[in-house]
């Protein structure tokens, strides 16, 4: 199969808010004349309000809202000078007083983003190295990506996989002074802690390791002065670490701060650390109210804030203890992460919460995988027991209607997360309208039905997967083994609803990435050959293209079929544990497709362009061209007609051994030299089964050399039995392929031996659509809909991208 196209990332995202906006669960506006933090109202409802990141509620504190007013009263709503010229008057309390609470040199910045945008590139070093977490704050992964610019080399790692971390660390430490690894203290999805101990053990271990927390969710209500998670461990900054704290969300007021205990570097930053030489600086209320705050922070009265959240943090896991609800993540911190897997499930409960009274965050895509949607919800000082205890008697009411409004169950949200209870179901669940058959070979498959339904295009009828078969099984390399389960869906009166089948295999896992990502990875390949491959269970095979899903439509039911299918195939799942689940070849403009499968936790990415070609009323050459627009009939008569005399064609049905190695060498140099094929290369076991099966042809391009003819090319055509002709490879000596315009010759000689054969369409598969327009064929957008495990290996390769 040709590889999937790099799908725009921003529309992807817009499409999932969007979606999330339309269920009500995103993009909502606060009402209401004032605000206490206690509670929050939406839609004229007045809520409870557990979504905030202001966890000690220092924002609401009389003290710092005074300090405000004051500063604004006494300069202005703005100080608008850059602090290289002059800082504010109330700048240099509030430098000190933070000083104070970590002890060491601090910079204030604007916001922790300016701030990682100043630091990170003033810090990491021409011959440095960086590792990135993968789920590190967005923030930091954008301060990053300029290094690419100075050659620094940057890796991304799973999350917290102390394993992987080690084994690029050894990958940089050869070529590298300083190997940087950044990580947030506290994520703020999921509110797991980052391994802190073990890290500082590693950099023991290997000196060049150097570590940038990111601690803006652990500032205030945890540390000595509230000075954060990532300092309650580590208690002082050692010399290989840089913190950035934040002067906002809990701290109660506005700004960012970093932290290191390198004068020099203090120095270096401070006196010309990008954005904070000559960017605006905090406005006089901001600064008031941050004095105001880290006054309090100095003061005893910090710990009693800080039990007093510990108290309720604590009460709501005792609440959550005695229910079954899915918590990801268990630990101390104000962050609570409920899953509910598929995205339309946490639209519902969201919505059900706020019509009982409770407002919380949904956790969508791009944040967490889309299958591992959830609710977000934060515990803060203004939340009392009363209303915790009432938020998990709906929590654990509604989470329960919600899984039966949108026909799923907890075995297969705890599923989604990796949260294996062993309880999934063998079979999933039946309705007494739908009957399931799931089979292992197309052998087991009835013929005339299957070839009626989804054998009407590609390699996709019943003789063309029974070769693919033949082909995929039993090969030495893991790449070339395929395992087929075929899936059968019927109402009760036996009518067929839905046909398809799915292969399990080991796929390369930049097929989803750009050209230029693929060029790398192969080179990086050469000495590891599996570097980013994992297994993927996917709708039809590398070897298909076209409608791999027969689903009859006209019908109220497709919906019902559809989901017993994407159950059975969860089920298969865990069986077999594939790291991309992938549904393809969809037309692009079907929105009611598109909204049911991702409210089912699928992601929507752009496929290549297909071609069909099916204009076969033409008698000649000349009636051909007729069929042609004016442009393609000026391409034909410049780059096609002029080649024709040149070159020699043959249909073979069977060719000898040896033309069978030439076969597969020209196939290989295809292959080689087009990185957005970027699959394994096919056994020759594939062209030698081609070549005994009285289905496949190959279409033959010879030039004369000297005394003789030479091969130049190869069409490897196979005749569906429902009259489509389909040119599955090609092969090119790409000594000749301009001079005697090979690929152009073979795609015309394809539509002459197709319209020999009385067949009615050609299908020209994926890519090159441009192409294959010349000769009259219609291009048709597709587009494919994937589940990952996690969002790793997605964005591991879009750091090659961007590279």
């Amino acid at each position: 199969m040709a590889k999937i196209r790099h799908n725009n990332f921003l529309d992807t995202v817009v499409s999932v808010m969007s979606n999330a906006k339309e269920a009500g669960a995103l993009h909502l506006y606060a009402e209401g004349k004032e605000f206490n933090g206690r509670y929050i109202q939406v839609r004229g409802k007045k809520l409870f309000h557990f979504g905030t990141t202001g966890y000690l509620g220092l924002e609401q504190d009389s003290r710092l809202k005074e300090a405000a007013i004051d500063a604004i009263s006494r300069y202005g709503t703005q100080f608008p000078l850059s602090k290289s010229y002059i800082s504010h008057p109330l700048y240099a309390e509030l430098e000190s007083l933070v000083g104070d609470i970590y002890q060491h040199p601090i910079i204030i910045t604007k916001n922790s983003t300016l701030g990682h945008i100043a630091v990170i590139p003033s810090i990491v070093n021409d011959g440095d190295g960086v590792i990135l977490d993968h789920q590190v704050h967005w923030s930091v992964q954008n301060a990053v990506n300029p290094l690419k610019l100075r050659s620094v080399p940057v890796e991304m790692i799973r999350h917290s996989n102390l394993q992987m971390l080690e084994d690029k660390i050894k990958k940089l430490q050869s070529k590298c002074n300083k190997i940087w690894y950044m990580v947030d203290g506290i994520y703020s999805m999921y509110g797991d802690y980052a391994p802190i101990r073990e890290l500082m053990k590693l950099a023991e271990k290997y000196t060049q390791l150097h570590i940038y927390f990111d601690d803006v969710h652990g500032m205030s209500w945890k540390g000595r002065n509230g000075s954060g998670y990532v300092m309650s461990v580590l208690n002082e900054v050692p010399e290989n670490v840089i913190l950035f704290g934040t002067l906002s969300k809990t701290f109660g007021a506005s700004g960012a701060v970093m932290v290191c205990r390198d004068i020099k570097t203090h120095k270096k930053i401070r006196n010309f650390g990008g954005p904070l030489t000559f960017s605006a600086q905090l406005e006089p209320s901001s600064v008031g109210a941050a004095i105001a705050s880290a006054k309090i922070h100095l003061s005893d009265e910090i710990y009693s804030m800080q039990t007093e959240l510990q108290d309720r943090i604590s009460y709501f896991n005792a609440c959550l203890k005695e229910t079954t609800l899915p918590l990801i993540a268990i630990n101390d911190s104000p962050v609570f992460y409920i899953g509910t897997g598929m995205p339309e499930t946490g639209y519902n409960l969201v919505n059900r919460l706020i019509r009982e009274g409770f407002y919380v965050n949904t956790g969508i895509f791009p944040a967490v995988p889309v299958k591992n949607t959830g609710l977000r919800i934060t515990i803060s000082r203004h939340n009392q027991k009363q209303e915790i205890k009432a938020l998990v008697h709906a929590l654990e009411y509604h989470f329960l209607k919600s899984l039966e409004d949108t026909q799923t169950n907890l075995e297969r949200v705890n599923f989604a997360f990796g949260r294996d209870t062993g309880k999934l179901k063998t079979k999933s669940d039946k309705t007494d309208r739908l009957s399931l058959e799931i089979k292992r070979s197309i052998n087991e498959v009835d013929k005339q039905l299957w070839n009626k339904t989804v054998g009407t295009n590609s390699l996709l009828d019943w003789e063309g997967l029974s070769f693919i078969e033949r082909v995929f099984k039993q090969n030495e390399l893991p790449e070339h083994n395929y395992e087929f389960y075929y899936f059968m869906i019927k109402d009760a009166d036996d009518t067929p609803l839905l046909l398809t089948f799915f292969t399990y295999g080991l796929w390369k896992e930049d097929m989803l990435a750009p050209t230029s990502v693929s060029v790398r990875m192969e080179k990086e390949r050469i000495d590891d050959p599996y570097l980013h491959t994992s297994s993927c269970l996917s709708m039809g095979s590398f070897v298909t293209e076209g409608a791999h899903l027969y689903l009859e439509r006209s019908g109220n039911n497709w919906k019902e079929a559809l989901a017993l299918l994407i159950g059975e195939v969860e089920i298969l799942e865990k069986q077999l544990k594939p790291q991309t689940l992938i549904f393809r070849d969809f037309t692009t403009d079907d929105n009611e497709l598109n909204d049911y499968l991702h409210n089912k936790g699928f992601v929507k990415v752009a496929m290549p362009e297909s071609a069909v070609y099916d204009e076969f009323s033409w008698k000649d050459e000349t009636e051909y061209m007729q069929t042609l627009s004016s442009r393609s009939r000026k391409h034909f008569k410049k780059e096609i007609a002029p080649f024709i005399p040149l070159v020699k064609i043959e249909v073979s049905p069977q060719v000898a051994e040896e033309t069978l190695d030439i076969f597969y060498t020209l196939y290989l140099n295809v292959k080689q030299n087009n990185p957005s094929f970027n699959t394994f290369d096919y056994p020759k076991k594939l062209m030698q089964e081609m070549n005994v099966h009285k289905q496949w042809e190959f279409i033959c391009l010879q030039v004369k050399q000297a005394d003789h003819w030479k091969m130049a090319g190869v069409m490897f055509c196979y005749i569906n039995g429902n009259g489509v002709y389909v040119p599955n490879l090609i092969g090119m000596d790409y000594a000749y392929t301009k001079e005697y315009q090979v690929y152009r010759q073979l795609l015309y000689q394809t539509i002459l031996r197709a319209k020999a054969l009385n067949m009615n369409k050609i299908d020209f598969g994926l890519t090159a659509g441009f192409e294959k327009r010349k000769v009259g064929a219609r291009v048709l957008d597709k587009c494919a809909y994937i589940q990952t495990r996690d969002n790793f290996a997605l964005e591991a390769l879009d750091w090659l991208r961007q590279d």
